[in-house]
């Protein structure tokens, strides 16, 4: 796993008894530094799609209670609902972890120009993710959905059986 090649790397140094140089930890850090990045990244999207299902769930057994069809303005309520639940975490998740990156990428001391070029792309990177999370994953989950609603004439008991899940 990604997570743990940096720890890996140390013991290696460590066992060949290697002097650890600034620029093997320089590596080191950045390579906890981005896979802590990324893994933020794809939490957060995955929890916005467990949230839009919840909630999409919920429209499902409310259309089973009326004896109705989950339709798209059904869906389209459920991905709203979904969406705004998770729109409060994510945007604090993703401003504290800017918050702590921008010290580093406006600082001006020793090394801070090779900081500086590790910190600007987490900083674009965490925004571009935010972007995708709260843009694109609910968009994508709509035409899924409305598809598999549109082709099957989805009823509640039917619509996201265990077998169509991602």
């Amino acid at each position: 796993m990604r997570v743990f090649e940096g720890a890996d790397g140390r013991r290696r140094v460590y066992v060949a008894n290697h002097n650890a140089f600034a620029e093997q930890s320089v590596s080191f850090a950045v390579e906890g530094i981005e896979a802590e990045a990324a893994g933020v990244a794809v939490e957060i999207g995955v929890l916005m799609l467990v949230y839009l299902n919840q909630a999409y769930r919920r429209q499902q057994d409310e259309a089973m209670s009326r004896q109705g069809k989950v339709g798209i303005p059904e869906l389209r309520q459920a991905v709203i609902d979904g969406a705004l639940l998770r729109l409060r975490p994510i945007t604090m998740t993703v401003a504290a972890i800017v918050a702590g990156l921008l010290p580093i990428m406006l600082g001006s001391g020793t090394g801070s120009e090779v900081m500086r070029r590790i910190a600007a792309p987490m900083v674009g990177g965490m925004v571009s993710a935010t972007l995708l999370t709260l843009l694109l994953i609910p968009a994508a989950f709509i035409i899924w959905r409305s598809a598999q609603i549109r082709h099957k004439g989805c009823s509640a008991d039917h619509a996201g059986t265990p077998s169509e899940e991602i």
